[in-house]
């Protein structure tokens, strides 16, 4: 299984482009850990195919490094087999790093011959291979991978996974039905957008706003999660939605595959009739460049909140409140909190509940326990319906989408998507929560979890 693309964490990258100072003009070199991502079925092609999501970055210290200059570097090598060793134990794969501050980011015929050794050792250990990165002085990146010690595979596609987005190696030309939308964002920034594979989880009212909106965009893959069938009170909500549709007990996924296939615009859309967490999602949830958490649970914003943190795919997550507390007074909210490497989490801003996850896991696992529970008063329970409209409901979808966008493109700025934006209906107001990372946080403050990608148990969280 060859490793076709990697997701370069935002902190990592940092470091990678700090070699470039520390050196001064002279090659630096460090190690680093990839966490591995296999796919055993890709949802848009059906194939098996493997990500790589970086873990760790070791700088290789002065006391270490035997002799640089603007076109080598030499280092000692036991911190290379530490490597291998940590990287065997753990399920991981290493990387070599190193800098070419007088040339391009193009690997050499030298590099070929010390790699080659190097990748021999790592096979001989059992690596599954090696992987190289070389940054230019212009900051260009350049990655490819050893799993024989014969011929290095370039690895074209890296997902840049941060505040700011980005796909390297996308090509091809915008649809010609962006052409308005090009005209503002131009040629490059309209390739991104429709360059990222897309995951949609929920179906009802933000993520049928946020489905026609990334069809809208030129977004060619997409994948969209939900179990529910449509009932007559989604009517007043639900884009794509008719009321034959409650006659016939729809799926709303089907709903939203039918909007899609009606448009004609190109996208490829797979359905998958399950929550976002259950088993049968894990692959394509590994397979997207970035997922809108568009449902209303607390479950499954829990297990997107640790996904994301272990897979280094960005999650934009999308809330609202709404409730009627006189005649006259309202509170209507919507929140979007963007889940990448150097934002809070869900935990850290205390919008999700750990133990309402728990009770709904319970209810859609086990509902005759549920029950039972809910009786002796051990669990929560539901409570009334939630008020619903559609206009509220369809701006945070498009806050959610322009947040993605903002990273993208810098629209709002070189800073990229915030953590976190929250807007006040009522009030007609916005206001950007600052929210701290909390130093005990069980998701996002935790090292070891950074871009760990696979491991069993699945997230290391027991049922």
């Amino acid at each position: 299984m060859d490793a076709l693309d990697l997701i370069l964490l935002d902190p990592h990258e940092a470091q990678i482009r700090s070699l470039l100072t520390a050196g001064a003009g002279s090659e630096r070199s460090a190690y680093m850990l990839f966490g591995i991502a296999d796919i055993e079925s890709d949802p848009w092609s059906d194939q098996p195919r493997r990500r790589l999501a970086s873990h760790r970055f070791d700088p290789i210290g002065d006391d270490d490094l035997m002799s640089a200059s603007g076109c080598h570097v030499t280092w000692q090598t036991d911190g290379f087999m530490r490597l291998l060793n940590e990287a065997k134990t753990a399920g991981l794969i290493p990387a070599l790093v190193h800098t070419h501050p007088k040339g391009k980011a193009r690997f050499s015929e030298q590099d070929d011959r010390n790699e080659a050794e190097l990748a021999r050792t790592a096979l001989l250990k059992g690596m599954p291979g090696l992987v190289s990165i070389i940054i230019a002085e212009n900051g260009d990146l350049a990655a490819r991978i050893w799993t024989t010690t014969k011929e290095a595979v370039d690895v074209v596609r890296i997902l840049h996974s941060g505040p700011r987005l980005r796909i390297s190696g996308l090509t091809g030309t915008p649809a010609n039905f962006l052409d308005r939308q090009v005209r503002l964002f131009g040629d490059e920034a309209s390739r991104q957008v429709s360059g990222f594979r897309c995951g949609i989880a929920g179906g009802g009212a933000t993520g049928s706003a946020v489905l026609p909106l990334l069809l809208r965009l030129g977004v060619k893959e997409a994948v969209q999660f939900d179990k529910d069938v449509v009932d007559l009170t989604n009517l007043n909500r639900l884009h794509g939605a008719r009321r034959s549709d409650v006659d016939a007990k729809w799926p709303k996924t089907a709903i939203h595959a039918r909007t899609v296939e009606e448009s004609g615009l190109g996208m490829t859309l797979v359905s998958i009739d399950a929550w976002a967490g259950d088993p049968v999602t894990w692959d394509a949830l590994k397979a997207c460049d970035v997922i809108f958490c568009c449902t209303d649970d607390h479950a499954g914003r829990l297990f997107l909140n640790r996904f994301a943190r272990f897979y280094g795919i960005p999650v934009i997550d999308v809330g609202l409140a709404m409730q009627r507390r006189t005649e006259t007074v309202y509170d209507l909210f919507a929140r979007v909190s963007t889940l990448v490497p150097g934002h809070p989490c869900l935990l850290c801003g205390g919008y999700v509940d750990p133990r309402r996850a728990r009770e709904e896991t319970l209810r859609r696992d086990d509902p005759d326990s549920y029950e039972r529970l809910k009786e002796e008063a051990y669990v929560l329970g539901e409570g009334d319906p939630s008020p619903a409209v559609v206009t509220f409901t369809t701006e945070a979808g498009a806050m959610a989408v322009n947040e993605w966008l903002a990273g993208i493109t810098g629209l709002a700025g070189e800073a990229g998507m915030l953590p976190t934006r929250m807007r006040r209906f009522r009030a007609r107001d916005e206001r950007k929560p600052l929210v701290e990372p909390q130093p005990d946080c069980p998701c996002c403050s935790q090292e070891a979890t950074l871009g760990r990608a696979d491991m069993q148990p699945f997230l290391d969280v027991v049922s």
